[in-house]
């Protein structure tokens, strides 16, 4: 009886596994091609929009079916996925049920007969079951290896040929347009400028602090910030009193007169620029948290007819990471097939500095990854604590310079496998640079030695493919390194590495940081939900799903949560409750994070238009207006200037 019943299940599971392997490898063939951003459908919507760019009605339409399609592409991924697991569960119970079913016939019969014909012919029946089996077996592991897509690898043939088609197509724009690359700047200050510099720094850290009370959201200049504002102008100083800097320029006072009957002979003096105090070292500045100390920020300004800009530099290269300010220099990365680039400009008059040409890494790919434009090679923003540099690149490429791009140390990290290209930023704080590395080929979150580059803590996460960067959120005046995944939000000690708390509440492309506010997380994705976490306990306080951003990031006060979609709508949240509170439509696609500086918040549009509301219940729009030329990055925020990159050019914007 037994011996029928496992019989019998062999049959119906090896039917399933038959039925099951041809659906999934059917269903390969039909998505294998397939990607949300890179299909034909796609392409001619995009040019839809291009050619109908006042069409209001028809974007929205675009905007939908684009939505409709990253959710079935993912949609379907996890049903393939779960076809997969079900597959190897039957093939398990196939093998089982078909192992019992003949351990009887291997005992040798009792009874008297001719044992060698029908042993014979039971073994050879046997023999023809095992190799039917086994063939079964060999089709099904085949279905599943070719129903995964992030198991198939493109081959190098044909990535010789798309990056051929791709170097043909724009090798005469980037020849005409593509200037020699500057080489590195070694000039040093003279000593009397270093003095002046000094004491120009040491006043606006004074000031920095005595304004620290009107700022809306309470964030200081640290005393790091004001020890090392001087090498990132180029400069070596230390901390000194205001008397020290004194007796400095006393000593000295003869070379500050011959310094004046130099420049009395010249057309034009030149002034001794400050040092910049205010830094935004990472991606949306300070610990990546989207609030700036910033203050006598410019409200308006525009490209075309030169108002309330400093200077524009154009940009020789691909990229979407965005600008980093230290000291008075602006880090910024460029990346295509041709090279990866680290670059550095004058905050005061734009000039490159020197640039970084990331060449001879170990373990570096001959061939660069498959990317889409939206994201491509140079999409994560560099991160620096004022003496060491470091970037990452969509090849996995990790580099650290100094404050004067001379080389300190390089590795590479694996090649990501991401099918939109590797896009999270680093991070450095209490001497750590903190990577995110959510790959399908490999999940983990490192802390290095900016110095050195040697692995203080590295630990494997359980997320998918991920697109966040990380921050840091105060907890009770305890640091915890937050991370967004799919489907975990998770919070780690910045020192070990241990996990203090995760909570799964995301699915999808999860592209948003998260964002902080009195102990509180606020983690956002457009095709999930957004949600309060208690980082004391890890707690869920509450979760909302009116309105959420797939790229730009949420910010958040003490009484409020922004956040800007990608499809226009900008919305103000109770961050005790998820309540809505106000939204704005606009015409505009959000890719850049919103930060919030004095009070108000600035947010600009990928077509280039910023819009900046006021941070407060009311939410009022000031003013909207466009800039000239479209905008990906977020803005970089400092005392009386915004640092801004777009497609092709950096800019900044000063109030004259």
């Amino acid at each position: 009886m037994k011996q029928k019943i496992y019989r019998n299940i062999a049959i119906v599971s090896a039917i399933f596994i038959i039925t099951l392997a041809i659906m999934l490898v059917t269903n390969y063939f039909q998505v294998k091609e397939v990607s949300p951003l890179q299909s034909q459908v796609v392409e001619t919507l995009k040019q839809l929009n291009d050619q109908n760019a006042g069409n209001t009605e028809l974007q929205e339409q675009i905007r939908q079916l684009d939505l409709m399609a990253r959710k079935a592409y993912f949609i379907s991924m996890d049903h393939l996925m779960n076809g997969v697991y079900l597959l190897l569960g039957m093939l398990a119970v196939f093998i089982v049920c078909t192992r019992l079913y003949y351990t009887h016939f291997k005992d040798v019969p009792d009874k008297e007969l001719d044992p060698i014909d029908e042993w014979a012919v039971k073994s050879q029946a046997r023999k023809y079951v095992n190799y039917g089996a086994a063939g079964v077996v060999a089709v099904a592991v085949v279905f599943i290896i070719f129903s995964m897509p992030f198991m198939k690898k493109t081959s190098p043939d044909v990535k010789e040929e798309l990056v051929a088609q791709l170097v043909e197509d724009e090798s005469s724009e980037v020849q005409e347009e593509t200037a020699p690359l500057k080489e590195v700047s070694t000039d040093e200050e003279d000593a009397d400028t270093v003095i002046k510099e000094t004491g120009n720094a040491t006043d606006e850290a004074v000031n920095a602090t005595d304004e620290k009370s009107s700022d809306a959201h309470e964030v200081s200049v640290t005393e790091e910030d004001t020890k090392i504002a001087a090498d990132a102008s180029g400069t070596v100083t230390t901390e000194e009193s205001p008397s020290s800097t004194s007796k400095e320029a006393e000593v000295t006072g003869e070379a500050q007169e011959a310094e004046a009957t130099a420049t009395k002979e010249s057309a034009e003096p030149e002034k001794a620029m400050p040092i910049n105090t205010i830094n935004s070292p990472a991606f949306r500045g300070k610990q990546s948290s989207g609030i700036s100390p910033a203050i006598n920020l410019p409200m308006k300004w525009n490209l075309a007819n030169g108002t309330n800009i400093a200077w524009q530099t154009k940009i020789n290269g691909k990229g979407q990471s965005s600008p980093v300010i230290y000291g008075n220099k602006i880090f910024i990365t460029c990346g295509d097939e041709k090279a990866r680039e680290l670059f550095c400009y004058d905050l005061n008059t734009g000039e490159n500095l020197w640039t970084y040409n990331v060449t001879g890494i170990p373990g570096s790919p001959a061939q660069v990854p498959e990317t889409t434009d939206d994201t491509g090679l140079a999409s994560a923003s560099v991160a620096t604590n004022g003496k060491q540099v470091c970037a990452v690149f969509g090849t996995g490429d990790l580099v650290c310079t100094d404050m004067d791009g001379n080389k300190l140390w390089a590795k590479n990290l694996g090649v990501p496998d991401n099918h939109y290209g590797y896009a999270s930023s680093l991070l450095i704080y209490d001497n750590k640079l903190f990577i995110q590395y959510d790959n399908n080929n490999v999940q983990k979150v490192m802390a290095l030695n900016p110095a050195t580059g040697d692995v203080i803590w590295s630990k494997d996460r359980k997320e998918r493919i991920t697109w966040s960067s990380p921050m840091i959120a105060d907890v009770s005046g305890s640091p915890q390194l937050v991370l967004m995944g799919n489907p975990g939000i998770t919070g780690y000690n910045p020192s070990t590495g241990d996990e203090l708390w995760r909570v799964e509440c995301l699915m999808g492309e999860v592209g948003a940081s998260a964002c902080s506010m009195d102990g509180i997380i606020f983690g956002a994705s457009e095709y999930a939900k957004m949600v309060a976490i208690n980082c004391s306990d890890g707690s869920v306080l509450w979760e909302s799903m009116d309105y959420l951003p797939e790229v730009a990031s949420p910010v958040a006060n003490k009484t409020n949560i922004y956040i800007a979609t990608s499809y226009g709508v900008v919305a103000s949240f109770d961050p005790k409750t998820g309540e809505l509170k106000k939204e704005h439509e606009t015409n505009g696609e959000f890719y850049s994070s919103p930060i919030l500086a004095e009070g108000k918040i600035y947010i600009i549009s990928n077509d280039g238009t910023m819009h900046i509301f006021k941070a407060d219940d009311d939410f009022a729009l000031l003013d909207s207006f466009a800039t000239g030329e479209n905008t990906y990055a977020t803005p970089a925020f400092t005392n009386g200037r915004i640092v801004v990159r777009t497609d092709n050019s950096i800019y900044c914007v000063k109030v004259n």
